[in-house]
């Protein structure tokens, strides 16, 4: 296992350097998200099974020094507990942080892989150019053993369709077999803003107009359904909010459409006119409709 030796490709005149250009190339990200690891879960497992044996061991240890009352001993354990058992919990919870990680987005592990495997290289009568050689180049092989260092700000659906498919994308190096693009998370995170300022406002305004301009008590209370129901689903997609948060934001708004149609659902009554009878007198009479 190591790095492919920096010999020029002939046919590209490119020098594949191993290591140190793929550590240049994850750290070109702005975001970080190409810092993309092994978790090694098999060999973290078996070294704490090993931790866990000594320990056990040392126990029975210590049992039998207290049985004997052999005090010298018994220090002489509690010293080698003391590290021991310092070793396994701090083991136990880097485990557990690294067990919090997520795992690379589909469109990382792709760009990663294109870079590792020098398929930029790829072309007619032109194999691709692996930037590492042995077995360390099948290390992107089990997406599910793989983490991710860097996380993305937001990860709503929204913005995950807008990662996925950002347009503006740059390309910002002269390798010919580098064909990744870069662009700043910190775009998408202000455009999903952007577009959840305004859903909520359209949400809001158009349901008050139309609430005020439908008059049927029914078609209202259906209107409201309908206006929270759509409401609590652009909350879910444009927001990372919990479904606690959103049952509260969603009985927030239809609680403001409810006040404002309170009045007219339980007077609501014909629209009235005023005619004028053959003697001269004036009546007030249902409005035709």
């Amino acid at each position: 296992m190591g790095a492919v030796p920096g010999q020029p490709d002939l046919e590209l005149g490119h020098i594949r350097d191993g290591y140190p250009a793929l550590a240049a190339w994850i750290g070109k990200d702005p975001d970080n998200e190409t810092f993309v690891f092994r978790k090694f879960d098999r060999l973290s497992a078996r070294n704490l099974l090993h931790l866990q044996c000594q320990l056990i061991q040392l126990e029975d240890e210590i049992d039998e020094l207290d049985d004997e009352a052999r005090e010298k001993a018994r220090l002489d354990k509690a010293d080698e507990l003391a590290v021991k058992i310092k070793e396994y919990h701090e083991t136990l919870l880097r485990q557990a942080q690294i067990a919090e990680l997520s795992r690379p987005s589909n469109r990382v592990l792709s760009a990663f892989r294109d870079y590792l495997e020098g398929n930029g290289g790829k072309g007619p009568g032109l194999q691709s150019i692996p930037i590492i050689s042995g077995r360390a180049k099948e290390m992107l092989k089990e997406a599910d053993a793989l983490v991710a260092l860097g996380k993305p700000a937001d990860e709503d659906l929204l913005s995950q369709f807008l990662r996925d498919h950002w347009v503006f994308q740059k390309r910002n190096t002269t390798d010919p077999l580098d064909r990744t693009t870069f662009y700043k998370g910190q775009h998408v995170t202000w455009t999903v803003a952007a577009i959840s300022m305004i859903c909520a406002a359209v949400l809001l305004v158009v349901a008050i107009v139309t609430l005020y301009i439908v008059n049927n008590p029914t078609a209202k209370l259906a209107m409201v359904a309908a206006y929270t129901v759509l409401f609590a689903l652009s909350i879910a997609l444009l927001t990372n909010s919990r479904r606690a948060e959103i049952y509260g934001t969603a009985a927030a708004y239809a609680a403001v459409l409810v006040v404002f149609i309170s009045g007219d659902l339980g007077s609501s009554q014909p629209e009235q006119c005023m005619v004028q009878l053959s003697n001269g007198y004036f009546k007030v009479v249902n409005c035709p409709s």
